[in-house]
């Protein structure tokens, strides 16, 4: 037998301490450094739990001090020796391994290494191309490895909590038939059922309403999901969710256990008190007032709605917008007057990334206004606007004029960008919220159709549906259920629709035929005549809640193998093409153009 393979190791790089000294120990690991200092080597060997520095010299072993010599960054090592005290001058307080080292006795080289593509230890200043094709070094780094520790640990506080309340983990497919739940599906070709797909599951949001049909009570799972979706920092192609289901339930309960779930998750992994109950507001208080149905509700600056005023004003853009059906809103700053003038076109340039026209402004100086269009206001009119929006000297009034999808996506983006500006971000501060009463249905422009809000199986408030149901399907408020965490969605839910008359309705509003209900939903209609329970859940996102664990702003840093923005997997060069022979197994032909494409 192979003698290396007969070590056992007896610690990790970072047991050891000063009450292991004079102890024989067996360590196992990659190079971080090695130094020579007169014929004395030094190598940092280190673990994903922490370094130790291993020390070689002639007189404790020859061979072991020869081979050291040949030692490079990222070798595979096993080592014997023993445990001793640094001496006063090469303590090194910031490792917990920083008063000891061990004395080689006996050096193996498990495996060489290619020189590294970059420098490890300068990682925050690699090129992030670099680092994901690299993937596998990049993972060695220790604030990564850390990052998924502690990702591992949040995965056991999760499932721990829901099973002390009694819920069970069932695991849903993965190969599933596409429905429509607001993203594109990803599809996978069936080889035995020639032109026939299944869909990677967006959620499983489907299944766990039948489980709750099944009368499984409370069903959780942490389960992976796919969408086909243009990607921002805070999105995966594929991604965790921590899902829920619960039957005979109401939004009450709901709220409580995922409030519950932050408050042991937030404190037994980084140490953070969460106060509870959330906050909540309706959707429509959330746009109003800040703008968007995730609010960040730890600053101010609130949107306030000054259309009444701006109607009556001589300032013609203002008047023919509120004549038209749009609205005026403004945000006052405090200490804005300081802002520049390059500062406010600034603004107005951010602002017309959402959709902005343009970006009126008022200072409150000593001497009165200084505005472009103070002139346009009689004395009364300016009266009525301070008093509105609480203008006082040294504040800066910034407007905006159009139509409310416009207003509000300027002016409540404007307001956190704001807000990063001068200060008023604290990422140790954790402002959650529950927004509540979404709309049932949004309209389409592009499709020219009414779409539902969350999906299709969100339960509508029944008055709501019975009054407006016919004609104004807007109107239609949801029993849906946003979790917001600083100004981020961190999940939603929703009491489900359990009834095959309303479940029918609201797929008449969304113009589906009685055929496309049967091909798409057959099987749901007639799980919901068999005695479904009223039941409703939540889906986490458990990616998103690690970002805020961790404080950072990219998911990738709390994924393992994460795809890039165009989602590629730089690492494995995924997608790829196939072979031609797999395509005609599966009975399907690639566009020319798309070849080309590749």
């Amino acid at each position: 037998m192979n003698k290396k393979m007969e070590w056992k190791r007896t610690h990790y790089c970072s047991d050891l301490r000063v009450e292991d000294v004079d102890h024989e120990v067996v360590l196992m690991g990659w190079c971080k450094t090695r130094r020579d200092h007169g014929g004395v080597i030094f190598v940092d060997l280190r673990d994903y739990t922490g370094i130790t520095q291993i020390v070689f010299k002639m007189e404790i072993s020859e061979a072991s001090h020869v081979l050291a010599d040949t030692i490079r960054g990222e070798f595979v090592l096993a080592v014997k020796g023993k445990v001793t005290h640094r001496i006063a001058g090469n303590v090194n307080p910031k490792l917990p391994t920083g008063e000891i080292e061990v004395l080689i006795e006996t050096l193996e080289i498990l495996n060489q290494s290619l020189t590294p593509p970059y420098v490890m230890e300068n990682r925050e200043n690699v090129d992030e191309k670099l680092r994901l094709t690299y993937r596998f070094l990049d993972l060695r780094d220790s604030t990564l490895q850390n990052n998924l520790m502690l990702r591992s640990k949040a995965m056991q506080i999760v499932r721990n909590y829901y099973t002390s309340q009694r819920f069970f983990e069932i695991e849903t497919p993965i190969l599933t038939k596409s429905t429509p739940e607001g993203a594109r599906d990803y599809l996978v070709p069936s080889r035995v059922n020639p032109g026939l797909f299944y869909a990677l599951p967006q959620s499983p949001q489907l299944f766990k309403q039948l489980l709750m049909i099944s009368g499984y009570d409370r069903y959780m799972q942490i389960a992976r999901c796919f969408r086909d979706e243009d990607l921002r920092g805070n999105r995966q192609p594929e991604f965790t969710q921590i899902d829920l289901e619960l039957s005979f339930t109401e939004p009450e309960e709901i709220y409580s256990l995922t409030e519950g779930l932050m408050v042991q998750l937030f404190e037994q992994t980084i140490g953070v008190k969460v106060e509870t109950p959330f906050p909540r507001m309706t959707y429509q208080h959330a746009m109003e007032n800040y703008g968007s149905d995730a609010p960040d509700i730890r600053f101010e600056l609130k949107l306030i709605d000054i259309s009444d005023i701006a109607a009556e004003c001589e300032l013609r853009v203002f008047k023919q917008v509120v004549d038209k059906g749009g609205i005026v809103n403004a945000i006052c700053v405090p200490g804005g007057a300081e802002f520049s003038r390059k500062d406010l076109d600034d603004l107005t340039e951010f602002a017309q990334i959402y959709g902005a026209k343009g970006m009126a402004w008022i200072k409150r100086n000593p001497e009165g206004w200084q505005s472009p269009i103070g002139k346009f206001f009689t004395t009364e009119q300016k009266q009525r606007l301070e008093e509105r929006v609480g203008l006082n000297e040294g504040d800066l009034v910034l407007f905006c004029a159009d139509q409310k999808k416009v207003v509000y996506d300027a002016l409540g983006n404007l307001r956190k960008e704001i807000a990063r500006r001068r200060g008023l971000l604290n990422d140790s501060e954790y402002g959650f919220v529950w927004v509540t009463d979404f709309p049932l249905f949004e309209y389409s422009e592009t499709e020219k159709s009414y779409t539902s809000s969350h999906h299709p199986f969100t339960m509508p408030d029944t008055d709501d549906l019975e009054k407006y149901g016919e004609t104004s399907p807007e109107k239609i408020r949801s029993r849906a259920y946003d979790v917001v965490l600083n100004g981020v969605e961190i999940g939603g839910g929703s009491i489900r629709i359990h009834r095959e008359d309303i479940q029918n309705k609201v797929f008449r509003l969304l113009k589906l035929t009685e055929a496309e209900i049967e091909s798409k939903f057959g099987f749901l209609m007639k799980a919901l005549s068999y005695g479904a329970p009223p039941h409703g859940g939540i889906a986490l996102g458990f990616d998103r809640m690690m970002m805020f664990l961790l404080k950072t702003s990219s998911i990738r840093d709390v994924i393992a193998f994460p795809k890039t923005q165009k989602a590629g997997c730089l690492m494995t060069d995924a997608p790829s093409a196939v072979e031609t022979d797999q395509l005609d197994e599966l009975h399907i032909r690639v566009k020319a153009s798309a070849q080309q494409t590749e």
